[in-house]
Order: structure tokens, then C-alpha cells, then sequence
């Protein structure tokens, strides 16, 4: 199931998916990267990979679904600097930062499940006892005061 899934998109904009034998829509492509499948979409005329173009749309129609996905200011920057700046910089740094980012997220949240687990009161640790752990500092400050957590504000 860790093959990739191959697509064929046809000149009428329908989308084959060539392990099921059936046409699909956008949401079915989706759900099938949500569930961890990576995707090729293949222009059917051309053979063209068209991959990019399709994630980009299903991001899109997401988007359009919450009516938000970037700030503003950043889709001026992306229009206006285009494929100069800006692909360097997804191509490099956003994909790297992004995976950094869930990787850290994954091993604070399996921290605190095995705190929690072990019937941990976070809210009686000390400062020496922080001090070892100096990268959930700023967790342990949201868990000992909530109100004045950062985002808070921003909510």
C-alpha cells in the first residue's frame, strides 16, 4: 500500500486512478494522501508528470472551501517574486521546516502522554527540575499559566 498511486488526468479533467480501474475526484486523491499514499498524476495525452498541478489544486479548493489558506501578504510576495525567490525557498527551507516542526510536535506530545501516563503533576515542577528539560520550557509555561499564553491574544 506504500506504492505510489498512479493517476492518469485526461483533457476533460478526469482523473483515473489506474489501481482501482475507475475515475476520481479531487477529494479521493486526497483522502488517499491524508491515509499516508504518495501520488503520480500523469498527463493520459502527453505523458507529462502533472503532479504538482493537481496537489496544488486540491490545496486550492481547500482553501477556497475556508476561504483562507495564506495571508495576503504572502500570496503578494508569491505572485510578485514568483519562480525566482520563492521556489528556492519551498523547494529548500518550507518542506524541511514543516517536517522539523510535526517531528517536534510528535516527540512533545509522546512526552506528555508518557507524563500523563505516569500520573505526572506538571503543575508542581519546579523551576530546577525545568531547567533539565529546556526545550519544553515554554510548554511548561502554558501548562502552569494558560492565561497568559501567547496565542491567547491572537485567538
Amino acid at each position: 500500500m506504500n506504492e505510489i498511486l498512479l493517476l492518469k488526468k485526461y483533457s476533460n479533467r478526469r482523473l483515473y486512478d489506474t489501481e482501482k480501474s475507475a475515475y476520481v475526484t479531487l477529494d479521493h486523491v486526497m483522502q488517499a494522501i491524508r491515509q499516508g499514499r504518495r501520488v503520480a498524476v500523469v498527463d493520459a495525452k502527453s505523458g507529462e508528470d502533472v503532479t504538482a498541478f493537481i496537489l496544488t489544486q486540491i490545496v486550492l479548493e481547500e482553501s477556497r472551501k475556508k476561504n483562507s489558506l495564506l495571508p495576503v501578504p504572502l500570496l503578494h510576495l508569491i505572485i510578485q517574486y514568483g519562480e525566482n525567490i520563492l521556489s528556492e525557498f519551498f523547494e529548500k527551507y518550507l518542506e524541511q521546516t514543516i517536517k522539523n516542526y510535526l517531528s517536534y510536535k510528535a516527540t512533545a506530545d509522546d512526552q506528555y502522554r508518557k507524563w500523563l501516563d505516569l500520573g505526572m503533576d506538571l503543575s508542581t515542577l519546579t523551576k530546577q527540575s525545568m531547567s533539565a528539560l529546556p526545550a519544553f520550557r515554554p510548554l511548561f509555561d502554558l501548562i502552569r499559566n494558560p492565561d497568559q499564553s501567547p496565542l491567547k491574544d491572537k485567538q
